[in-house]
This record gives C-alpha cells, structure tokens and sequence, in this order.
C-alpha cells in the first residue's frame, strides 16, 4: 500500500474532519477544496489520472475526475463531497470527529455522503495492478445539497463519459432507479402600503397573497388528481407550502409578501411546463388586487429521474444485493449523469433515514457488503469490452 493512500478508516476519519458545508445561505457556506485534494491525493497514489475542474461562477468549489484505465465504456462511482448544515448542540459527539459507538461510526457526512468515497476508494485499491479493458471513474462533485451546480457543469462539459454510473447516495443498498424532481419557486407580491384606517389607500398584499395560497392549493389537488405513479411511496406529485413573509405593523396595510413553496414533479412532468400553468393562474390576481406578482425559480430545479427498470446496471445491481429496484422521493444527481448517456442507478450505504440529522452515522455491517458489491461491479464493467 503506497503511504499516500491510506486505509478505509483514516480515509474517514480525514474526510469527516474536513468541513465542507454547501448552502443557499452565504454564513454557512464552504469551499469543497480540501476534500477535493484529499480524494486527488488518494486516488492520484493509487495510479488514478486525476483531473480537478472548478465549477465556473462558483469561486471555491471544484469537481473531481478520477480516471484509471482508459476507453468508451467504463463504470462511474460518483459522490458529493458536500455536507448540509448542523445543529452542533443536538449533535451527542462532535460532527467533525468520526466515532465510533454501537458499532456505528458517526459524524457528519458518514452516510450522505463522504463514506462512499472511503468505500469506493477501498474496492478500487483491489484492482490497480490489473490491466482494466474499460476505464474506472471516481467521480466527486460540488454544491450537491443546495444548487448541484456541480453536477450541472459536468452535464455542460459533457463529462465523464462512460457506458454505466453508480451514485453512492444512501439507500441501504438498495438500487434506485427511478425518483421525483424538485422544484423551489417563490411568489412575491408588490402591494401599497397605505393606514389601516382606510383601505382605499393602499393595495394590501396579503390579501392578494391569501388569494395565491388558494389557488396554489387548488392546483395541488389538481396535480394529484391527473399524475400517479404507484412505485413510489408517496404517490403523487406534492406541492409543500414551505414560508411566507410579509408586513410590518398592525396598523399598516402590507405593502409586500413572500411565499417560498416545494415542487417535486413525477417523472414525465415539465418543469417549464408547471411554472407556465402557476404563472397563469395568479396573473389575474393582480388586476383583482390592485396588486403585481412575480413568479420565480429559486434554483434552476432538478429533473425527474427515470431508467429502465430492466436496464443491465439495474438487473446486475438486484442481483448482486438480492433487492429489487426501488422509487424514492428524494431527489440526486442521477438525471445529470444520466443526461450524459450512462446506465444510471443510485445505490449506496446508509439509509436516507439518518441524513440530515444529528447524530448521521454509518453502520459498520453496511461497510464490508458495499465494497463487495463494488468490486463486483468494477470487475463486470471495467474488465469485459
């Protein structure tokens, strides 16, 4: 083993202890760089070709393209070397040390998702002295928990290139195949403020706002009246009423207010297309309140995600973990990577269940099994052309 590239522990430990937080909030955000040159050192020690490639307009944030062997098809491991933000006083160890309790190893980002990047490093350790038919992609992104802007300049960049796509996210390895888009928009209503005493002298945006509220609702279950897919959970589309703001006293009439809501699409509805129908019905609310309303993207959304049920990498993953093929609700990078001509699944260690929350952890029996299922993988795509 060469001094550079570290055992799956330390690689953990060194990754845990590495903040690397994304967020839409400018207090909280980080740069992703030191996991960046941690993960190019490793894998660079291992005899990867690596490539570091900034995400234009994101000053700070880098992916990370690690390639060994080479040719058209290939397998790609691929992770997000972000974490989301944390609540350190609900936390019962520090977030940033991994430890170990209840033959768990906790710490932030241990399952979602800087502990598939130890994995994939390990069963990739196993196959650097072979001569790979088809080349071995461990791919690392940036921003994937607040813009996914990572992901969205590799899908411009139209890179990697490989024939099959593996996202670590954690699903108890189970293989997904299938998850619903997210859309986060924003209403803002410009009113006039005016004296509570007379109505007539201001346009009261709340008012306006309560008449959005409604059709939104209204649209709702319109939504999930026309759109229903049964391999997931949940249905239908859902539309989450997320926060509003707006006024400033009793006494005055609301010149402004905001609603923030939550989208998230089946596969095979258009965003654009949902954003048109929203826009259309609250435009003649302003006319009815004296009142002007803008509707906007709070981020550029993210697709619906749909393979092939029966796809090879599908059908090869249910085999290997004797799970059948899944729908979830959250949404990954997966319809980027797919965009890009791969066979996509997401599968990795964890369970979704622990992200996001105090006290993520890491199981220890999910460890062995997924670098096992990963070297299997890496020998069927990686050594037959």
């Amino acid at each position: 083993m060469q001094p550079s590239t570290p055992d799956l522990l330390t690689m953990l430990t060194e990754l845990i202890a590495t903040p690397s937080v994304s967020c839409t909030a400018a207090h909280w955000d980080q740069s992703n760089l030191s996991v960046i040159g941690k993960l190019e050192t490793w894998l660079s020690g291992l005899g990867f070709k690596t490539e570091v490639m900034p995400v234009p307009g994101y000053p700070g944030k880098a992916n990370l393209i690690a390639t060994l062997g080479s040719g058209p098809g290939g397998l790609v491991l691929s992770g997000h070397t972000d974490t989301v933000p944390f609540n350190a006083e609900l936390w019962n160890s520090d977030p940033f040390k991994l430890t170990e309790k209840n033959a768990r190893f906790y710490g932030l980002g241990t399952c979602d998702m800087k502990g598939f990047f130890a994995i994939a490093i390990e069963a990739a350790r196993q196959f650097v002295d072979k001569p790979l038919q088809q080349p071995l992609i461990i791919l690392a992104t940036a921003d994937e928990e607040s813009s996914m802007s990572g992901a969205r300049a590799l899908a411009e960049a139209g890179r990697p290139k490989a024939r099959y796509a593996v996202i670590g996210e954690p699903t108890g390895m189970r293989p997904i195949y299938m998850h619903k888009g997210i859309m986060m928009e924003q209403v803002r209503v410009k009113g006039r403020s005016g004296h509570s005493s007379n109505p007539s002298l201001g346009a009261s945006a709340l008012d306006a706002m309560h008449s959005v509220l409604g059709e939104l609702i209204s649209f709702r279950k319109e939504l999930q009246r026309d759109y229903q897919n049964s391999d997931f959970a949940v249905s239908v589309p859902t539309l989450n009423l997320g926060c509003i703001h707006g006024g400033d006293n009793p006494n005055r009439i609301c010149g402004a207010c905001e609603l923030e809501y939550d989208l998230r699409p089946l596969p095979g509805m258009s965003a654009e297309n949902l954003r048109e129908a929203i826009s259309k019905r609250l435009q003649p609310l302003q006319q009815q309140f004296g009142v002007e309303i803008i509707t906007e993207p709070l981020f550029p959304g993210l697709p619906a995600f749909h393979n092939d049920k029966h796809s090879e990498l599908v059908t090869t993953a249910e085999k290997l973990t004797g799970h059948q093929a899944e729908a979830v609700a959250f949404g990954t990078e997966a319809p980027f990577l797919q965009e890009l001509g791969m066979d996509t699944i997401v599968m990795g260690p964890g369970s979704i269940d622990q992200a996001h929350q105090p006290d993520e952890y890491l199981a220890f029996d999910q460890i062995k099994p997924t670098v096992a299922v990963l070297e299997q993988l890496i020998a069927r795509y990686c050594f037959s052309s």
